[in-house]
């Protein structure tokens, strides 16, 4: 298969390099031209533009947020126009409900497809092609891209015909595990200072009650007061959970821990957390109860 890949980040650069492990042709594109030729020395082309990379069966969007999206697919050598007809847009990215709704219509109104496919999974799951995906999209279209899904990803769930589904799913996922890494730093931060040692808490927590992966990665980044360099930015989790939030607004669904959950993370923004690793937002009641400062 011929991909453009769009967005050579922390997580995309992995996904890219799978692909081509899978051998498929890669068109990469990417800001920094040095995250480019990282994978160009891998056998990727470099694509100079974001409609040189579109010159391809499919083109996958990797990139931080709703506003990097629509600069790449919208305007003058955007997706929306560089994108044969026919070929099919797959975003990757973590965007609103709202968005991917509209780009739906849009690759619809000018003949491509569309495919939401956001994924589960730290860098480290990336690199070694363990991610889990979130696929929506026409039933045909996704089924025809399974081997791009399986190139980067341990599993795929194909959710519904209507791509915004699967970043509703993404976007509740998240805001669980942010859920997660709130509660789990408030109980770390109370037995903590009771004396009792983080890492033994952490593992007799995920050998009995919680023993999933979730507890395991960020429990673990907490118990050592790992946060940078980053994973997850802090910053990318404040967003998503606004997201969170503003679907539940739209859909009439009253979400208070997500409310409770936002707030914590721009206190973590305040305290200087803007680039630590969202798991930093466990730390932020062990500093409250006097402990160091998140990143410090």
């Amino acid at each position: 298969m011929r991909i453009g890949f769009i967005g050579l980040g922390n997580m995309g650069s992995g996904m890219a390099a799978n692909l081509l492990a899978a051998g498929h042709e890669v068109l990469a594109y990417n800001r920094s031209p040095g995250r480019v030729a990282a994978l160009a020395e891998r056998g990727a082309v470099a694509a100079e533009s974001v409609a040189a990379a579109c010159d391809a069966d499919v083109v996958v969007t990797m990139l931080a947020d709703d506003a990097a999206v629509e600069s790449v697919v919208s305007g003058d050598g955007g997706i929306a126009e560089s994108l044969p007809p026919g070929a099919t847009h797959v975003s990757s990215s973590t965007i609103s409900v709202t968005l991917a709704e509209r780009l739906a219509a849009t690759h619809a109104e000018s003949g491509r497809h569309f495919v939401s496919a956001p994924v589960f999974g730290r860098p480290e799951a990336a690199e070694a092609g363990k991610l889990f995906v979130v696929a929506a999209g026409d039933p045909a279209v996704v089924a025809d891209l399974q081997p791009l899904f399986d190139a980067i990803g341990q599993r795929t769930f194909a959710v519904s015909a209507d791509p915004k589904a699967a970043n509703l799913v993404k976007l509740s996922g998240n805001f669980l595990i942010a859920s997660m890494i709130e509660s789990l730093g408030e109980a770390m931060a109370l037995v903590g200072k009771a004396g009792v040692d983080k890492q033994e808490y952490l593992d007799l927590l995920t050998s009995t009650l919680f023993a999933a992966p979730a507890y395991k990665t960020y429990g673990g980044l907490l118990a050592r007061d790992d946060f940078e360099p980053a994973g997850f930015a802090a910053h990318l989790g404040l967003k998503d959970v606004r997201l969170v939030l503003a679907a539940g607004e739209q859909l009439e669904v009253p979400l208070p821990v997500a409310s409770l959950v936002r707030d914590r993370l721009i206190t973590l923004m305040a305290a200087g957390g803007r680039d630590l690793d969202w798991a930093a937002l466990g730390a932020l009641a062990a500093w409250e109860a006097g402990g160091p400062k998140p990143g410090s």
